[in-house]
C-alpha cells in the first residue's frame, strides 16, 4: 500500500472511510484511513480478487504468519488477520501510517496479534531476518514507479525470511516492467486490474 510524506496530523485526523474488511471475524468493518488519502489503498475489487486467489492456493489462513511491507493503512495484513492469520508484522517508514495501522488494530482487537516496524523496508527486513523471523505470506505494495518492488523482491529472494512454501504478492503499476524471476523466487501468476498489477511469487514454482 503506497505511502508518501504527509502532515503529522494524520494519526489525529484519521477517519473511517471506504476501506473495509471483506471476510472473516471483522467482516464488514471499516478501517481508519488518513483524511487527505496520501495513501493509495488497494481497491476493494482488487483486494477481493487477491484474497480469492490466495484462498484457492492456501485454503485456510489459520496459523499463517504474515508480513505486510509498505503497509499504509494495514489494509492487506489486517484482512489476513480477520481471516485467521496468527500474526502480522507491518512495515512502513512513515510514523503517520504506523499510527493509522495501530488505530485500526486496536479498533478490531487485533493489536496483540501484530507488530509494527516504522523503518525503511530493507532496514526492517534485515532486522526481522536477524531475529530469525519467517513468514508464510508476504504482501508488498510500494509506491509505483520507484524501483522498490524489484529491490525488495531481490532481497526477499536471498533472505531467510521466506521458505519454499511462502507466497509473496507484489502490487505495482501495470506499466512497470517487473521481472518474473529473482533467482529461485519465481512468479507463477500475474493478474492486471486497470492500472494495477498483482504478481504471485514463490520459491516452489507453484505454476
Amino acid at each position: 500500500m503506497q505511502t508518501s510524506p504527509a502532515p503529522t496530523s494524520w494519526h489525529r485526523n484519521g477517519e473511517r472511510g471506504r476501506l473495509r474488511i471483506i471476510s472473516g471475524s471483522a467482516k464488514g468493518r471499516k478501517l481508519f484511513s488518513p483524511k487527505n488519502m496520501r495513501v493509495r489503498p488497494t481497491a476493494d475489487r482488487v483486494k477481493e480478487a487477491l484474497f480469492n486467489i490466495l484462498t484457492s492456493l492456501i485454503g485456510d489462513f489459520s496459523d499463517l504468519r504474515v508480513l505486510d511491507i509498505f503497509a499504509g493503512t494495514g489494509n492487506l495484513g489486517i484482512e489476513a488477520l480477520s481471516r485467521g492469520g496468527t500474526r502480522t508484522v507491518f512495515v512502513d517508514s512513515h510514523r503517520e501510517s504506523a499510527a493509522i495501522i495501530r488505530k485500526n488494530l486496536e479498533m478490531l482487537g487485533f493489536d496483540q496479534k501484530a507488530g509494527i516496524l516504522v523503518q525503511e523496508a530493507l532496514v526492517a527486513l534485515k532486522a526481522l531476518e536477524k531475529r530469525g523471523e519467517k513468514f508464510h505470506l508476504v504482501f508488498l505494495d510500494p509506491p509505483y514507479q520507484t524501483g522498490l518492488t524489484e529491490k525488495t523482491l531481490e532481497y526477499l529472494a536471498v533472505s531467510g525470511l521466506i521458505t519454499d512454501e511462502t507466497i509473496i504478492v507484489a502490487e505495482f503499476s501495470a506499466q512497470e516492467a517487473i521481472p518474473t524471476s529473482f533467482g529461485q523466487l519465481q512468479e507463477f501468476d500475474r493478474r492486471v486490474y486497470g492500472d494495477t498489477a498483482l504478481a504471485f511469487l514463490s520459491m516452489s514454482h507453484r505454476g
